[in-house]
Order: C-alpha cells, then sequence, then structure tokens
C-alpha cells in the first residue's frame, strides 16, 4: 500500500486516518446503493439492550459544535448506549434518522428528540431492515435518497407518543419507513428496487 508522504508531512498520522476513514465511509455508501444489499437480520430475536447496547452514532449541526461532548451525554441519558457524533462540517446535519428494530421504544423516542434539537430535523426515516437491530444513525448521510421515506411532522408525532409500547413502536416506524412505489432515477420515475420487499423478491 503507498502512502503520500505529502500527506504524513503536512498532516501526520491524524490526516492519514481521516482520508482513510472518508474512504471507507464512501467505500460503504457506494455498497449500500447497490440494489440487493440488506444488512439486517429481520428474524433473529432481539439481545436485551443490557447485554448488548444500542450504538447511537451520525453527526449533529456545525452550529453545535463546541457542545458535542455535553449533547452525546445528553444522547446517552437513557443508559444502555454507545454514542459517538459528529459536528457537521457545514451547516446543518441531514434530517435523516434510522432506528433498528430491536432499539426499546424509550431510547428511540430519546434520540428522536434530541435529533429534532441538534440535526436539520427529522423528514426522513431508513426502513429498519437496512440497519443493525441494536443501532440509530443521527443526522445520517449514507443512504441514498430510494432508501429514505418521506414523513411528516404529525408522523414525528405519532412516532414520539410515550405511550406507545416497544412493539407498538416498530410497528409504527416500519410503516412510516417503508418507501414509496417509485422514485426518482436519472431525473426518471422508476419503480423503487430498494424497497425491502422487492428486494426479498429478487
Amino acid at each position: 500500500m503507498l502512502i503520500r508522504n505529502d500527506l504524513i508531512n503536512k498532516k501526520g498520522f491524524g490526516g492519514f486516518l481521516f482520508w482513510f476513514k472518508m474512504m471507507a465511509l464512501f467505500t460503504f455508501t457506494v455498497l449500500i446503493s447497490l440494489p440487493g444489499v440488506v444488512f439486517a437480520d429481520t428474524d433473529a430475536p432481539c439481545e436485551p439492550v443490557e447485554t448488548k447496547p444500542v450504538k447511537i452514532e451520525g453527526w449533529i449541526s456545525k452550529k453545535f459544535k463546541k457542545d458535542l461532548s455535553s449533547i452525546s451525554k445528553e444522547f446517552a441519558a437513557m443508559g444502555n448506549t454507545n454514542v459517538d457524533l459528529r459536528a457537521f462540517p457545514m451547516g446543518d446535519a441531514a434530517a435523516v434518522t434510522a432506528i433498528g428494530r430491536c432499539v426499546p421504544a424509550h431510547i428511540a423516542r430519546h434520540a428522536l428528540e434530541n435529533a429534532l434539537k441538534y440535526t436539520g430535523g427529522v423528514s426522513a426515516l431508513i426502513n429498519d431492515s437496512f440497519v443493525a437491530p441494536h443501532w440509530i444513525g443521527i443526522g445520517a448521510t449514507i443512504f441514498d435518497e430510494p432508501s429514505q421515506q418521506k414523513v411528516t411532522e404529525d408522523q414525528v408525532k405519532q412516532l414520539l407518543n410515550s405511550a406507545l409500547t416497544t412493539e407498538e413502536f416498530h410497528a409504527l416506524y416500519h410503516k412510516f419507513s417503508k418507501q414509496d412505489d417509485s422514485s426518482m432515477r436519472w431525473g426518471q420515475t422508476v419503480p423503487n428496487i430498494k424497497r425491502p420487499d422487492r428486494i426479498y423478491d429478487k
């Protein structure tokens, strides 16, 4: 493997590590944009969060960068979580949230509430078939548009209803995050091949 000397000299190992992470993110983005790629195991029983904590990661808006440490603690306030957040390089983080099917409702709601405060909002969800069961993505940028489903403020409010059990929450989340039948590709309206039901039918 060749390593650019000018990169090491100018930025040191930290600079190299940054570019390595960017390349890894690019590779993952390409993979998840391919039809037929589904990462979640939708049939396995959920392991309790006491033994498998929920991973919360993603981006908060740049304007909150100086408060990143306290905001990370705020996301972790429900317990049984591992939080890894970054400040977006410019402007607001994406208004996209992903919640895995094994995340307890109280942790999921808390994450949604904080996403509304510290990212560009919550205007799109990612179907739980595309993400790890114990994972939450905040300000998520790794999912292409056909993988996203637009949601309304009212739908988000329904998900934030504290009376919902975990089962009820995920039934609603799964319903709201199911993508439309068609999507825009290369300027044309085409069947959305990223819908989980169509992927499984292949």
